[in-house]
């Protein structure tokens, strides 16, 4: 069933909290898996999730790192576990899914919160460009690997993407900018746009075996996110004044982390999916005549179900993962 991708009138907002968002809603014996559930947004995420009774595997490049910042929070009634995994490598990825499949435990939810933005220039593995490697394909792998788990917990799937989607399609020609020169920013709106176009078709194939998938724009939020970004160039995008005061309509990481919390957990989805969702609903299709058209709304490539479609099939077969290759 296709879901209509227009808002369902949530009752939440801009403002929301992940804690608002997740509040009266019992996730005790429930298993979420948090990409970068460290910082940022992912902490926030985390804490939300085990504060209602989740138990929280923390998928980590920096495993030890991790441990000793998720150990200062208070889980409440859940709990939260931390495993090594690189989503730039597809050997880590492989043996992270390896080692959770052999612990025979179902997948609840999976938010796919990890990501690099405006990176500089960098390839890894067999020669993929490190944003869309890390934001889409690591993601993508993770998720196919995982799906055994995920089928049997018919799982929500959250996949993070952003209004970053607005500065760039599917570079179906050249997603690894092997012929066109690197632009830090084209390649953050094209792994954005795969981030969206990803959820479009796991919630297809994935439906009718219970599982659904939502790509989330969080909103402005200054995280460790912008670690590679000069702080002239945020003031002159208008994210902050000149003395480092974040613009009113940044978002807190508590308010970033809702619309994902909300997305894997809110009874309100139940029976949808396939939607791109900010502010704790669904969001409008973007109106080229609004005047905040480049800050709400989704666009339409980002959407598009024959791009979804072929984006799963280049993503499989340049990962060699493919979930669904026989059914």
């Amino acid at each position: 069933m296709t879901t209509p991708q227009h808002p369902i009138g949530s009752g939440f907002g801009y403002r929301t909290t992940a804690a608002e968002a997740v509040a009266g809603i019992d996730l005790g014996g429930k298993l979420a898996i948090v990409t970068g559930g460290y910082s940022g947004l992912g902490l926030e995420t985390v804490k939300a999730l085990a504060g209602a009774g989740a138990h929280v595997v923390v998928p980590s490049r920096r495993p030890d790192h991790a441990a000793d910042v998720l150990s200062e929070i208070d889980p409440g009634p859940g709990s939260v576990e931390v495993e090594a995994l690189d989503l730039s490598d597809l050997d880590s990825v492989r043996a992270f899914a390896q080692r959770f499949l052999d612990s025979d435990r179902s997948v609840d939810m999976q938010i796919n919160n990890a990501a690099v933005m405006a990176a500089p220039e960098e390839w890894v593995g067999p020669g993929w460009e490190l944003q869309f490697a890390t934001n889409h394909l690591g993601h993508f792998a993770l998720t196919n690997l995982l799906w055994p788990a995920l089928e049997r917990g018919g799982a929500r799937v959250v996949a993070l993407t952003s209004t970053g989607h607005k500065l760039s399609p599917i570079r179906f020609d050249d997603i690894n900018f092997e012929t066109t020169p690197y632009d830090k920013w084209i390649a953050y709106g094209q792994a954005k746009t795969a981030d969206s176009l990803f959820a479009v078709q796991l919630d297809a194939l994935g439906q009718d075996r219970g599982v659904r998938a939502f790509a989330v724009h969080p909103g402005g939020i200054f995280t460790p996110l912008q670690r590679h970004l000069p702080r002239e160039e945020m003031v002159a995008a208008g994210w902050m004044s000149e003395d480092g005061t974040p613009d009113e309509r940044m978002k807190t990481p508590e308010q970033g982390a809702a619309t994902s919390v909300w997305a894997a957990t809110s009874p309100q989805l139940d029976g949808m999916g396939g939607v791109y969702c900010e502010d704790c609903d669904i969001a409008n299709p973007t109106d080229p005549d609004d005047p905040m058209a480049r800050y709400r709304g989704v666009n339409a490539h980002a959407i598009d179900r024959d791009d979804a479609a072929r984006l799963w099939a280049v993503s499989a077969e340049m990962t060699g993962v493919n979930a669904f290759a026989q059914v």
